[in-house]
């Protein structure tokens, strides 16, 4: 029989051992995620979304990948209604890079004059298209890393052009997000980063390519910033909010398709 020696990983002062000997060692324990729900209830949290809502949609209407860049890089501090109304007319005439470029500032400024901040945002369109152009052949890239470089945008327009455009499982935190991932203690966060990192791992694997458009849009309608309008959560009884105001889940019903274009902000 051999011996067996029980080794903690903090002394890496042994050096040599008897031949033969089966070294043991200590691991420390993983850290546990910080949220409130045990693995059953998040796990019934996200199956209670899919029932309400099988197949979530982005609300930011656009033709292909170049547009949803552009229109997800215009949304920042906007509203994907007022940015719908704002490119549906713009993207009849510039749906590519080039066509973009062809546009110009001046003419694209035009179009989305309705839109905050539209001098600055119009600006980076513009040099974002030239870099695709110039960079990636005009198309858009497929990676975080590369869609980063694109002026104007940042991880959250990068991770909802990964999910939208191109079928990866991402969590774009925005303001919706942020709110619910504290609110009701999910996976808080002092940071939309620190929110994000956690909600990917605290949300179910299976459900992970939908929960990002779930929590959107959970905190659109019904999870909503002045008032939360608890009567109408599916998941009141679940929910460790100290907000809520009700305790009885709204019936769990598939609710009718969404109309893009259209959103109530």
């Amino acid at each position: 029989m051999t011996a067996e020696y029980r080794v903690p990983m903090a002394n890496p002062k042994l050096k040599s051992l008897p031949q033969g000997t089966n070294v043991i060692t200590r691991r420390k324990p993983a850290a546990a995620v910080k949220t409130a729900y045990s693995q059953a209830e998040r796990e019934e949290i996200f199956r209670r979304f899919s029932v309400q809502r099988p197949e979530p949609r982005g609300e930011l209407e656009h033709t292909n990948p170049f547009t949803l860049v552009v229109a997800a890089a215009l949304s920042a501090q906007a509203t994907d209604a007022g940015v719908n109304k704002a490119t549906r007319a713009l993207f009849k005439v510039a749906d590519t890079p080039q066509k973009m470029l062809d546009l110009g500032e001046d003419k694209l400024r035009d179009y989305i004059k309705t839109i905050g901040l539209y001098r600055n945002k119009a600006k980076n369109v513009i040099a974002l298209s030239q870099m695709l152009v110039d960079d990636f052949a005009g198309k858009v890239p497929e990676t975080r890393e590369e869609l980063v470089r694109l002026p104007g945008v940042g991880r959250k327009t990068a991770n909802v052009v990964l999910s939208m455009a191109f079928g990866q499982a991402t969590m774009a935190v925005d303001t919706h997000i942020f709110r619910i991932a504290n609110r009701i203690r999910l996976a808080p966060g002092k940071t939309p980063d620190e929110v994000e990192a956690r909600l990917m791992k605290v949300v179910p694997k299976h459900y992970l390519y939908h929960a990002h458009h779930w929590l959107i849009l959970h905190g659109r309608y019904t999870c909503k910033a002045r008032r939360p309008e608890c009567e109408r959560c599916v998941i009141a009884d679940i929910c460790k909010s100290p907000e809520k105001s009700s305790d009885v889940p709204a019936p769990l019903v598939e609710l009718p398709p969404q109309v893009i274009g259209e959103a109530v902000e």
